[in-house]
């Protein structure tokens, strides 16, 4: 099944027909499409509309540096902001990533959106496109943070979506823009980076995205195209049952597995549930590569739908959604947006 993206802030004619091609399951909306609070709720209501009620709608509203709507919602810290607050005091560290998780996912959910591509459970270990998105660089205060996050999630009516699996924040190139490869030993990857991921899975998180990167040592594919980590380690080792989903199929460390149509369908042999082609010069190819291939396993898709939420007037009449703002927005006052 495809995620596909769109190319700007109304629905295109043959946009419409992608929504209702076989194979098509969801959306996934940036900053291209977002001009207002009032226009994304009308783009997101003619995606519905046109593809029906199960399409699910997702977008990256991480904060810091990654919040594709930001006039007229909360401007949200990183959650390193939130690690920083952990070396002091854990237990507001703690509340505050669930607070954030929290306003965070009912502002999205109030709007119609089912998920964000949230928590980043990746190290702080030096990524450069990672950075401020990570917690922490200490597997188990990021653990613990994002259990908290996942918590805030599912209080605001949303699933969880941890990433990038088996982990990201070590390697140091950018697979947005050049193949990635981590030569670290599997028993080293999970004393560190698969332990987040792990203490989330016991907490019943709903998805898991995939990693660009190869790590030659556990096995000779980027982590998305790797039955090894999808289905013997993820599934089998971590007793995951949720949905695993690609990363966007137009990143350059993606291109391992040649065109468009070998990417996505390397992507679902090795066992993800959901491909990401968010680029709308990609999606046609996309579409086509999934036209005859067999639905995995639908309930996992059908976990990432939103539960019911407020309206946005009913949440903004909300004095405690103001005094969650209030306590997560303060963590930018001293040292400035990042």
């Amino acid at each position: 099944m495809l995620m596909i993206g769109l190319a700007g802030l109304e629905l295109a004619d043959v946009e419409r027909r992608w929504l209702v091609a076989p194979g098509v399951a969801g959306v996934l909306l940036f900053s291209r499409n977002f001009a207002s609070r009032e226009q994304v709720t009308t783009l997101i209501e003619a995606i519905r509309d046109t593809a029906g009620e199960h399409i699910l709608i997702a977008v990256d509203q991480e904060g810091g540096l990654v919040q594709r709507f930001r006039d007229g919602f909360t401007r949200l810290p990183a959650l390193a902001k939130i690690g920083a607050v952990y070396d002091r005091d854990p237990a507001e560290a703690v509340r505050l990533a669930e607070e954030h998780a929290w306003v965070m996912a009912s502002e999205m959910r109030a709007i119609g959106v089912d998920f964000s591509f949230a928590p980043v459970v990746d190290l702080a270990r030096g990524n450069a496109a990672i950075g401020s998105r990570a917690f922490h660089a200490n597997p188990a205060a990021a653990a613990e943070l994002a259990q908290a996050y996942v918590r805030g999630m599912h209080l605001g009516g949303m699933a969880g979506v941890l990433k990038h699996f088996p982990g990201h924040g070590t390697v140091a190139a950018d697979t947005h823009k050049a193949h990635a490869i981590d030569p670290r030993p599997l028993d080293e990857i999970r004393r560190n980076d698969l332990h987040p991921f792990a203490e989330c899975i016991e907490a019943s998180v709903e998805a898991v995205m995939m990693a660009h990167v190869v790590y030659p040592e556990v096995d000779a594919q980027p982590a998305g195209y790797s039955k090894v980590w999808i289905e013997q380690i993820l599934r089998g080792e971590l007793g995951f049952r949720g949905a695993v989903i690609s990363d966007d199929i137009s990143m350059a460390a993606a291109g391992t597995a040649g065109s468009v149509d070998g990417r996505v369908k390397a992507h679902l042999a090795a066992g993800c549930d959901l491909v990401l082609a968010c680029f709308p010069d990609v999606v046609e190819e996309a579409i086509a590569a999934v036209k005859h291939h067999s639905v995995g396993a639908p309930e996992r898709l059908a976990a990432l739908r939103g539960a019911i939420g407020a309206t946005w007037e009913g949440l903004t009449d909300n004095p405690q959604r103001d005094r969650f703002i209030a306590r997560v927005t303060a963590l930018d006052i001293d040292e400035g947006l990042v």
